[in-house]
């Protein structure tokens, strides 16, 4: 589940400046962290721990020398990861140059169905025990991670 709060804030700029508006902020959000991901995979296979932690690690090392040959990666039903390098507009063609014309490349992850779906059916609430100004929120002091439903024994 991905709860919210209900925060405020004054606008500065456009039509409804000066105005108090209302919208909807995520509170912290559980993780699920590197070494629960390892526990969970462990328990549904029968890899021992060190061999998921490699696997992870190797991935990791191939997905970063694939990205650095300019090549996407298939990432199963997970995805795919592809550089992508925006290019400024430039007024003659002499201009257009790699230092000039290029900008920081970036990483576009392009999800598959089976995720599309899981992220579609998350269940989602608004608290509406106090209205809070502006601003984000902090993680809650002393969250047990380990309360993560995907973290328990099913």
């Amino acid at each position: 589940m991905l709860e919210h709060e209900i925060k405020n804030k004054v606008l500065t700029i456009g039509n409804r400046k000066g105005q108090t508006v209302y919208y909807a902020y995520p509170k912290s959000q559980q993780k699920l962290t590197n070494k629960m991901l390892i526990e969970r995979i462990v328990r549904e296979t029968s890899l021992s721990e060190g061999d998921v932690s490699n696997a992870l690690i190797s991935l990791s090392n191939i997905v970063c020398d694939a990205l650095k040959m300019g090549m996407s990666v298939d990432l199963a039903e997970l995805g795919s990861l592809r550089l992508v390098v925006p290019s400024k507009m430039m007024d003659t063609p002499e201009e257009v140059t790699v230092a000039d014309a290029l900008k920081t490349p970036k990483i576009v992850f392009t999800h598959k169905q089976k995720m599309r779906d899981a992220a579609n059916s998350v269940e989602l609430s608004i608290d509406r025990g106090s209205t809070k100004s502006g601003g984000g929120s902090a993680n809650t002091p002393g969250e047990d991670q380990t309360e993560h439903p995907l973290y328990k024994d099913k």
